[in-house]
């Protein structure tokens, strides 16, 4: 009787463990119409409307090959999201801007997104991620 409890014990165990494991999904952003190869891409991924352009859920960089930039981003939840990137040119690691506070560098939101007088906005750079996904950016 011990040998029965014990073996469905593990098997409805394991059974809501498996449950419980949230599938993940890879993004991979092509970004390409950037100025010149020097330096790097720098891309944000943001999951929260209040923490756009501020502070990112995950992120990474890439090396430039023929003036675009494809990178994946691995292992994120389904979910509401946005993407941000900038070319660090002179590889500062940081967006320069002039005296007006305008990027001197390229820049570039998910959906092509677009600012007027300002940085784009994440309601017009949001997509739903539900399976593995690529978008492409231009500038």
């Amino acid at each position: 009787m011990k040998k029965l409890l014990l073996t469905l014990a593990i098997i409805f165990g394991g059974i809501f463990a498996t449950n419980a494991q949230e599938t993940t999904f890879d993004l991979t952003v092509n970004i390409s119409g950037l100025s010149s190869n020097k330096g790097k891409v720098l891309i944000a991924l943001y999951n929260e409307e209040g923490q756009f352009l501020k502070k990112r859920f995950k992120g990474g960089m890439s090396k430039i090959t023929d003036k675009k930039v494809t990178y994946t981003l691995k292992d994120i939840p389904k979910g509401e999201y946005a993407v941000s990137f900038f070319h660090d040119e002179n590889d500062n690691n940081k967006m320069d801007t002039n005296f007006f506070g305008i990027p001197k560098e390229d820049y570039g939101c998910s959906n092509n997104a677009k600012g007027f007088m300002g940085a784009p906005k994440y309601k017009d750079a949001k997509f739903q991620l539900s399976k593995n996904q690529t978008i492409n950016i231009k500038i």
